[in-house]
């Protein structure tokens, strides 16, 4: 059964193109933003914001 959610999580991945925006890398996933953002306010990642990067990496790409 995790075969078959693996399958539906990597069918439902989505790549927005943003140029002009995104300058030094390649592609930057949704999750690496929302960790940048809540980091530059002073807020410390943990174990359940690195799951969380994690996904929403899978789900969004940003590229240029």
């Amino acid at each position: 059964m995790t075969e078959d959610r693996e399958e539906e999580e990597t069918a439902t991945s989505f790549r927005v193109r943003l140029p002009g925006f995104i300058k030094d890398e390649e592609e930057v996933g949704l999750g690496d933003v929302v960790k940048r953002v809540t980091y530059a306010f002073g807020i410390q990642p943990c174990g359940g914001c690195q799951r969380r990067a994690a996904a929403l990496n899978r789900w969004i790409m940003f590229s240029r």
